[in-house]
């Protein structure tokens, strides 16, 4: 039996949500969706914007109302009027795309109105062969970008086609945060001399903050904020405290939702709620002195989760203040009801229609917006029924 075939039977059996695993497409054919979906708060409608996206990451809203999308293959498309262009943004950086690398995510400056900027992560190649994830940054002119630098080179140059990360959120005093997986290299995690594992946090232009946790550290990289972090494919800052949260990526089970703090180790590899792809166990321990328990986790039907939203819209007002997390191996959308840092109660939504849920986001109009990884993929809007 195959390697990948031993994994897909440990899946079986356990019943986990499959980690990296979960990057390849399941065989079923999500249905089309004509109904009324029903949850514990509210009935919604799924609506799809658009289609034809190929493999999209991350996306993002402007002040005149177009989306920004990004696709793996390597394009920044522009959703308007409800159509997506038929022509990709101009002037990005070259993404090197292949396993999970390629054209990650999208974020605008704090000021986007004056500055023009838009930011970009992605997979950057070098003469070796080895890849690492990369922030970029430039000025949207006239659908292209113009002025385009590289602002942030992360030290973690593997081999490996897995765990880049990689999200962007910038917090209300313009610094900005970036995931970085650990590559495939999990011991790699605990080292402070790279970023693998990490999340870095940056000034605008790339810089190292003055109050950054190992600024002065020899043994640490200095934009460094958190480490211990597998693969954080989610980054949201919670409205109410102004604390950054992440959804973390694990292995076969063990994905976490956890609020990242200055200088805080947050486990991986030391301490896994998780299993390795053989079914064996990666660490005897869930907790450790000294490493950060996470705020909510699964061990069982794990649904390999992605992005990361708080809802604060009007549209679903018995949703404000819930977070929203996609599922990719779980083909789902998740609801957790959030009080004081305690995950009081998770909804499963959406797993009839089968898709994999890469990113979600709520719009100016106080809907939640879904992108869908897949070939040819919907972007897709949930919008309430009744009063």
């Amino acid at each position: 039996m195959s390697p990948r075939a031993r994994v897909g039977v440990v899946v079986a059996l356990l019943g986990f949500g499959c980690g990296d695993a979960s990057e390849q497409p399941l065989p079923s054919e999500p249905r089309s969706d004509d109904a009324t979906h029903e949850s514990d708060l509210h009935d919604f409608t799924v609506t799809t914007v658009v289609e034809g996206l190929e493999h999209p990451w991350g996306m993002v809203f402007l002040p005149d109302g177009d989306i920004l999308v990004t696709e793996r293959p390597g394009r920044l498309r522009i959703v308007r009027d409800g159509a997506l262009l038929p022509d990709p943004v101009s002037g990005l950086p070259d993404a090197e795309s292949g396993g999970q690398g390629g054209q990650l995510d999208v974020a605008l400056h704090p000021r986007f109105s004056t500055s023009r900027m838009v930011y970009l992560t992605y997979a950057k190649r070098r003469g070796n062969g080895d890849r690492t994830t990369m922030v970029a940054r430039g000025r949207l002119v006239d659908d292209a970008l113009e002025d385009v630098e590289e602002i942030f080179e992360a030290d973690a140059w593997t081999g490996h086609d897995e765990h880049f990360g990689s999200r962007l959120a910038f917090d209300a005093d313009g610094y900005l945060y970036v995931s970085i997986g650990e590559r495939g290299e999990r011991d790699e995690a605990q080292d402070l001399s790279n970023h693998q594992g990490t999340i870095a946090r940056l000034s605008e232009d790339g810089g190292v903050p003055s109050d950054n946790p190992f600024l002065g550290d020899e043994d640490a990289l200095p934009e460094i904020w958190a480490y211990g972090i597998r693969n954080a494919q989610g980054l949201a800052f919670h409205p109410g405290t102004g604390a950054l949260w992440a959804s973390e990526h694990g292995p076969l089970g063990g994905d976490e939702i956890n609020v990242i703090r200055s200088g805080r180790n947050y486990g991986w590899p030391e301490v896994t709620y998780g299993l390795d792809y053989d079914g064996s166990r990666i660490s005897d321990r869930t907790e450790e002195e000294g490493m950060e328990r996470p705020v909510h986790h699964w061990e069982q039907d794990s649904p390999a989760t992605s992005g990361l939203a708080f809802y604060q819209g009007a549209a679903f007002p018995a949703w404000q203040g819930d977070a929203f997390v996609g599922g990719l191996s779980g083909r789902q959308l998740v609801r957790l009801d959030i009080e004081n840092e305690e995950v009081l109660h998770t909804e499963i939504l959406l797993r009839e229609l089968g898709h994999r849920i890469r990113d979600v986001r709520e719009g100016p109009d106080g809907f939640l917006y879904l992108l869908v990884d897949d070939e040819r993929a919907p972007m897709l809007r949930l919008e309430p029924v009744g009063p």
